[in-house]
């Protein structure tokens, strides 16, 4: 299986991932063509050119604006941009993909519904080709399955449309929940909410220990300068097996018998915040017939005392235990089924080349159900009947 392996150690960028692209070996000529089928196309330049930071050598992109004007666009003026253009179906629906992340998330910031946010940064027009270059070349490069590492998001404050805001951005943090990211290691903004889109909306899964054969690897370089190298780095690479994605993760847990049920769910929140990749509850009789309930969480060996944290923080318990565990997964794949509602993916797993099953993805189910008051069941019942 061909894997695209984001190693986001210092963070990610639109503009990052364009040069890392590039520096993996996507042909520039061809992204800078593809652009140019956009209505937009006479306001910028892209350009890339190969250069350093802190002695990494990479590639960085530059949009450069021939017009100095931000509309606050909304998702429709987007939308119809994209959609006027004539580049291929596939590369629209991954654009579009990732603008609705943003515009979810900023909805969720803002208390409004996704189409009637007003895009400040994103919406201008080094954000869209950032986007849309993103979807041209994760259409070209032609793989299998999209990984990433925890992403670092830097510390301190930011100034945006709004004014000053806390890093990571809200709108960046809404787009990581359930995400592991890492934070502090500069001061600064080392993710911005295009880099976080592009990595929520592309990829499959998030992991520090994946088992991969490497054979290629390219980096993207930032603008700004850290005590660290501002680079984002990408592989290309083959999955062990080529059949299941072997995957090394840690289980913490702690038995508490003491604790008011209300505050597991703040306690929840706390940990997918911070990175756990999933949290669940089991019922269990302790010493003495005391009823309890065992905490375990999920997630990646270099969360785990973040994780450790949490728990003694805002729970009673005063110890916790820990384990490793071993994950094997299906190849899996994504495709898009047409219903008489709109798109839906589709998540397929393979073993061995053979499809065992595959699943429609709850989202995507749950807004087309809001959206035309269908009934969710006859939604799924629809799409099997398709696939």
């Amino acid at each position: 299986m061909k894997i695209l392996y984001y190693d986001c150690f210092c963070g990610i960028s639109g503009d990052m991932n364009l040069g890392a692209m590039v520096d993996l070996g996507v042909d520039a000529e061809y992204i800078k063509s593809e652009l140019s089928k956009l209505s937009i196309s006479d306001d910028f330049d892209i350009v890339f050119n190969k250069s350093e930071k802190k002695g990494i050598s990479g590639t960085k992109a530059d949009v450069i604006l021939k017009k100095h004007e931000h509309p606050h666009r909304h998702l429709k003026d987007v939308y119809k941009i994209i959609d006027d253009s004539d580049l291929n179906e596939n590369i629209k629906k991954i654009s579009k993909r990732i603008f609705e992340n943003i515009a979810i998330a900023e909805g969720k910031v803002h208390g409004k519904p996704a189409e009637k946010v007003h895009f400040h940064e994103v919406g201008a027009i080094d954000s869209i080709v950032d986007v849309v270059g993103a979807a041209i070349c994760h259409d070209s490069l032609d793989i299998d399955a999209v990984y990433s590492s925890s992403i670092q998001v830097g510390g301190g404050f930011v100034n945006c449309a709004h004014g000053k805001i806390p890093v990571p951005a809200p709108a960046t943090m809404e787009l990581l929940t359930g995400i592991p990211i890492k934070t502090g290691l500069v001061d600064g903004e080392s993710t911005t909410p295009t880099g976080a889109a592009i990595l929520k909306s592309l990829a499959d899964g998030f992991t520090n220990s994946l088992s991969m054969d490497i054979k290629k690897t390219g980096y993207g370089l930032g603008t700004k300068d850290f005590d660290v190298p501002n680079v984002l780095r990408v592989y290309l690479a083959e999955a062990g097996d080529g059949d299941k994605i072997e995957d090394v993760q840690y289980i913490v847990e702690a038995n508490i018998d003491d604790m008011n049920p209300e505050y597991y769910s703040h306690l929840e929140e706390k940990l997918f915040n911070e990175g756990a990749l999933d949290v669940y509850k089991t019922q269990i009789i302790m010493k003495k017939n005391r009823p309890a309930v065992k905490l375990s969480v999920l997630c990646d060996e270099d969360m785990i005392e973040n994780i450790q944290e949490i728990i003694f923080m805002h729970s009673t318990t005063l110890g916790v235990r820990r384990y490793r565990v071993e994950k094997s997964m299906l190849d899996r794949k994504i495709i898009k089924v047409k219903t008489h509602w709109g798109d839906v993916r589709v998540k397929q797993g393979f073993y061995k080349g053979k499809l065992l099953k595959q699943k429609a993805e709850y989202e995507d189910c749950l807004k087309i159900a809001k959206e035309n008051n269908v009934e969710l069941d006859k939604i799924y019942r629809e799409i099997y009947k398709i696939i």
